[in-house]
């Protein structure tokens, strides 16, 4: 696994949450606003099991709509303890990324 992988693993489950937070999406859907947001990297068979994940934590919730093309799509949504969560993981990763970017400088 690279370098890149393991630290956007640390952090993916913050950036779902963050795009969910703007308007419910579906798979694919959240699959392509990651990599436009320039987290190429990000698969769909990337998403899928960490989407699990965080309905288990019940942090997003997922609801069955009919698709204008094909077949019907499973919509995410954020919910209150979601909310919460994203607040959370903001607050750590502003915690956390200050001192390592002043760190990681050189010069």
């Amino acid at each position: 696994m690279s370098i890149r992988s393991q630290l956007l693993k640390g952090i993916l489950d913050g950036c779902i949450l963050a795009v969910i937070e703007k308007e419910p999406v579906y798979g694919y859907e959240l699959s392509r606003k990651l990599q436009a947001s320039g987290l190429q990297d990000v698969s769909e068979g990337t998403i899928y099991p960490v989407l699990l994940r965080l309905q288990k934590n019940k942090w997003i919730t997922g609801e069955m709509r009919p698709s204008e093309s094909g077949p019907n799509r499973k919509y995410y949504s954020l919910t209150q303890d979601g909310k919460a969560a994203l607040v959370e993981i903001t607050q750590e990763w502003e915690h956390l990324s200050i001192p390592v970017n002043q760190l990681l400088k050189r010069g």
